[in-house]
């Protein structure tokens, strides 16, 4: 399975829509992979607490537009990053989306674990409640965002949904680098699963962005890495590495604690 991360430029000069059209041709651009994965609310930034409200799209606004017709036009599975979702009937929502190949939205994963201590994001945004995997003809998907990274209990989640690939996607400051890369390996390792961690680059909102998008094997190998910058981080991957994995090294099996959902 080949899986692009584009690791995007959240630059403070570009307008929500210019952004939006070159990320819609990045997409699309990415027919040769099978998988594509964007970073957190980079039709915003992460840290751009201001825009929320006045970005903020319904579910099927603009960009799940966009990207349902970038996804069919590639003809890949899109896990299009998240947008600030508003529910007409409730909270902003930091929501992620994936579509099909044909275009079809696959699953709708709303942030659990939002980021910000009694502030930003923590008061701006509510709260998702429920784990979401997404069956793939070769694999299946677990969604988490960014700040989800540092809670291992929304993973073991959703590996017991079924979960063989974490997808992240995320805006991950600079100066916390070193925790991005190490609780990246860190999930890939305690749930035996791949790990695919795309972030965004530049700037915003006065703060620099980690960049570094990663991609981690069952075994906590890392398989590639960007740098800094905006790139598309192309990576093959076997998925049939996690069962031989998890059967090699049963570890799963000798859980004990925190056994309410059904495993697989």
């Amino acid at each position: 399975m080949r899986a692009s991360l584009i690791q995007i430029d959240v630059n403070e000069d570009e307008s929500v829509e210019a952004r939006r059209r070159r990320v819609t041709a990045l997409v699309r651009e990415q027919a040769d992979a099978d998988l594509v994965v964007l970073p957190e609310l980079w039709t915003t930034g992460a840290f751009a607490y201001e825009a929320f409200a006045t970005e903020a799209e319904p579910l099927e606004g603009p960009t799940y537009e966009a990207m349902a017709k970038a996804a069919s036009d590639a003809g890949v599975w899109l896990h299009a990053g998240s947008i600030p979702e508003r529910d007409p009937e409730g909270p902003l929502y930091n929501t992620a989306l994936v579509f099909s190949p044909s275009g079809e939205l696959a699953a709708a994963y709303r942030k659990i674990h939002r980021f910000g201590f009694d502030k930003g994001e923590a008061v701006l945004m509510g709260a998702g409640r429920d784990p979401v995997t997404v069956r793939l003809p070769a694999t299946t998907l677990g969604v988490a965002t960014c700040y989800d990274l540092r809670f291992p209990e929304l993973f073991r989640a959703l590996v017991d949904g079924g979960a063989e690939t974490l997808v992240v996607s995320a805006g991950w400051p600079e100066r916390r680098r070193s925790h991005w890369t190490l609780l990246a390996k860190a999930r890939a390792v305690e749930n035996q699963a791949f790990v695919l961690a795309c972030g965004t680059a530049g700037t915003h909102a006065g703060v620099p962005q980690a960049g570094h998008s990663i991609v981690v094997d069952p075994w906590g190998e890392v398989l590639a890495e960007a740098g800094a910058g905006e790139q598309v981080l192309t990576v093959d991957i076997d998925p049939a590495r996690v069962a031989a994995t998890r059967e090699q090294f049963p570890a799963l099996k000798d859980r004990l604690l925190g056994l309410d959902a059904p495993r697989r």
